[in-house]
């Protein structure tokens, strides 16, 4: 069942998600962003998993216009797909690039040799990008790996690291705090203003990761 709830004084949250991730849903939460982008009272339309917030001006708008909107948008989305391309991520695994391989092989009851198989022979998917410029919430992990995140995060996750927390992968564009488990490394650089198209990766584009 869709719920929008408030986020902030100028922001809604509709929250899409009903139990497992779906593909579905996200194509539809990214057709609304695009769609409900367009209109005029809308500052800023993010896609998140299975999530879109919208925000906009409250000393200008109505907050019950632009919910009613929200939902209006929400039921006519559709789920076409998008536009993908397919990017491989060169990976070095374990060691000091991937500290957590050993501990994640523990959990999911494999090897360090089979978690890293299972890593590169998934197909991920671009679900939502957000957190931090270029971060990429990527679908398609294999569950045996979907480790819970750390309890405690790390203040110092090395740009470029290539981690899993939960049911999601995703690789850091920055040097930041993170929860997630660190399996390796890549010389990818997710994030560049200076580049022409600032984020390396884009919604929907198709993720494989294979050994460096």
């Amino acid at each position: 069942m869709t719920r929008i709830s408030m986020a902030g004084a100028g922001g809604l949250l509709l929250d899409a998600a009903d139990g497992a991730f779906s593909d579905q849903t996200q194509r539809r939460i990214w057709a609304a962003a695009r769609h409900i982008a367009q209109h005029p009272c809308v500052t800023h339309a993010v896609p998140g998993v299975n999530n879109l917030l919208v925000m906009f001006d409250v000393t200008v708008t109505d907050p019950v216009a632009v919910e009613e909107l929200l939902r209006e948008t929400w039921a006519q989305a559709t789920d076409d797909p998008v536009p993908s391309r397919e990017i491989t991520v060169p990976v070095t695994y374990g060691g000091t690039a991937g500290e957590d391989l050993a501990a994640v092989a523990q959990f999911a009851g494999l090897t360090e040799a089979e978690t890293v198989a299972a890593h590169v022979q998934a197909t991920y998917s671009v679900a939502a990008i957000g957190a931090m410029p270029g971060f990429v919430y990527l679908t398609g992990l294999d569950p045996r790996l979907a480790m819970p995140r750390r309890a405690s995060p790390r203040l110092k996750v090395e740009q470029g690291s290539v981690i899993i927390g939960g049911g999601h992968a995703g690789i850091m564009p920055c040097t930041a705090p993170s929860g997630w488990h660190i399996l390796g490394h890549t010389s990818l650089s997710l994030f560049d203003p200076f580049r022409a198209e600032p984020c390396l990766f884009r919604l929907g584009d198709t993720i494989r990761f294979v050994r460096a």
